[in-house]
């Protein structure tokens, strides 16, 4: 209850306070990448259940002769590099913690198509909500394995508390400055997730 009490506060606070630079944002990616402006995407919550997470668009629709998307890092403007870099693209998440749907700190929301891939382990991401920011995106981010990150998911399953989530938040500011572990390594995003040959 503190938890999701402090992530309504916080998040309807952050949306007053940051509105002038979400309108801002707004424009730029509408001038500079296009429209829409937002990137909406169903993404498994808690438990799996489905929701919409919005985000800012940060690629074009960019398509080949066939008519299929581009590589992610053809389609990835540099404004949209710059907001991603800089995590400011995870903004509107913060109308999906409002709602409920996710939580300023817990696994980041994956594909849905990822949820028959988890090892029963892995799959304990999902007893928590899912956050904009996490205890794994603290310690490496894109920069780590997948079974790294999946880790680290659980480990946090296992200990979240109040005073944990303060301590990511606070550290989450930190390497936002730094821009630490946005691409893994030459990618531009990171790479799918194709199973485990863990059966833990």
């Amino acid at each position: 209850m503190l938890k999701r009490c402090m992530d309504v506060l916080l998040s309807a606070l952050l949306l007053i306070a940051l509105s002038p630079i979400l309108l801002v944002l707004m424009a730029l990616v509408r001038w500079r990448i296009g429209a829409p402006v937002f990137f909406s995407q169903q993404r498994p919550g808690l438990a799996g259940a489905p929701f919409r997470m919005i985000k800012f668009r940060t690629m074009t629709n960019a398509r080949d002769a066939d008519g299929e998307l581009l590589p992610d890092d053809q389609r990835l403007v540099p404004f949209g590099r710059f907001l991603r870099s800089t995590s400011l693209d995870e903004l509107p998440e913060l109308v999906n913690v409002l709602k409920g749907e996710m939580s300023l700190v817990g696994p980041r929301p994956l594909l849905m198509e990822y949820l028959p891939l988890y090892s029963p382990r892995q799959a304990r991401r999902h007893e928590v909500r899912p956050g904009v920011t996490g205890w794994a995106q603290i310690n490496g981010r894109n920069a780590l394995s997948w079974e790294q990150k999946f880790e680290l998911d659980v480990w946090y399953v296992d200990h979240h508390s109040l005073g944990l989530d303060l301590k990511i938040l606070f550290l989450t500011a930190l390497k936002v400055i730094q821009r630490e572990g946005v691409s893994h390594g030459q990618e531009a995003t990171m790479p799918k997730f194709k199973g485990s040959e863990r059966d833990d």
